[in-house]
């Protein structure tokens, strides 16, 4: 099926689908989180592969660094879930609080 693999224009397509599904304005923001959370990946699988490398007692202990919590692409632990679900929930009804407030402010205009 894809014996040729990817052509020039099987990207531009590409492109343009998600441009619309998503619209313009929100790519930029996608890509910052995409990237982000490519970020914390890559660090949390080489802290993980330190780990195994430094199960020595000799070794020195390895320095952490600290990474803002986001979500991630991978899944993560069952009490994290919830935490995460709880702190959606909660900024869901911050917006939905701050889109309430907007709406008089615009139809009053």
């Amino acid at each position: 099926m894809f014996a040729n693999g990817l052509q020039g224009w099987h990207l531009i397509i590409l492109v343009l689908l998600v441009v619309l599904l998503f619209g313009a304005k929100r790519l930029p923001d996608a890509a910052r989180s995409i990237g982000k959370s490519m970020k914390i990946f890559k660090a949390e699988t080489k802290d993980l592969a330190g780990d195994k490398s430094s199960s020595h007692e000799d070794a020195e202990p390895v320095e952490t660094k600290q990474i803002p919590a986001t979500p991630a692409p991978a899944a993560p632990a069952a009490g994290a879930t919830d935490q995460q679900v709880a702190d959606l929930q909660r900024q869901l009804d911050e917006l939905k609080k701050q889109q309430a407030a907007d709406q008089p402010q615009k139809n009053a205009s």
